[in-house]
């Protein structure tokens, strides 16, 4: 069963006189994980090296390390979590003290997986896709039965004459959710599964 993050996770280790910071969150899509590195990358830092899971999509970067000994452990230790829906940045000051690649492994590959192993998680709920449109009058007592069905807004907009929704629901609620919704809505809002 994969888990993502419930917030933004830390965890500091200090290796051979190099600082290694580890920074976690969950991401939900590839924009959302560079956005997260962008915001959490230390410009004075000797390398700011990343990885992200999201679902069959991922991606590193070792920035400037040799190849394949940061982003990848990073990438490793992602897994070894059993995460997803996760992006994970090492950052490291050099101290003076040249690891060799098989420390470089271990250091930011260790970091991150204790930053994952102490952060604080939530199992991922396999979800379907809808679309809808609620009327305004109908639109708060809607959003207020969403969390009863496992069902959370993904996107908003709105118009004239109410709101489209894109949910993501909890597989095998969304039948339930559907007729809650028509009814909550007397018959005036509209359903379909996304594709």
């Amino acid at each position: 069963m994969p888990y993502t993050l419930t917030g933004l996770a830390t965890h500091q280790e200090d290796i051979k006189k190099s600082r290694f910071l580890a920074l976690a969150d969950a991401v939900q899509g590839p924009a959302d994980a560079m956005r997260f590195f962008a915001a959490h990358s230390v410009a004075d830092a000797t390398h700011n090296c990343w990885a992200y899971r999201i679902g069959g999509e991922y991606r590193y970067n070792d920035d400037g390390e040799p190849g394949g000994t940061a982003g990848r452990p990073i990438l490793q230790a992602i897994e070894g979590q059993r995460c997803d829906r996760v992006a994970v940045l090492v950052v490291r000051w050099f101290g003076g003290i040249k690891l060799g690649p098989g420390g470089l492994v271990r250091a930011y590959g260790g970091t991150a997986a204790q930053c994952l192993r102490l952060a604080a998680k939530s199992e991922l709920i396999d979800e379907v896709s809808v679309d809808c449109h609620c009327p305004f009058a109908d639109m708060a007592i809607v959003q207020s039965r969403l969390a009863g069905f496992q069902a959370r807004i993904v996107d908003e907009a709105f118009d004239g004459e109410g709101v489209r929704w894109r949910l993501a629901v909890a597989r095998g609620q969304e039948k339930s959710l559907a007729e809650a919704f028509l009814n909550l809505t007397r018959g005036q809002g509209k359903w379909h599964f996304a594709l």
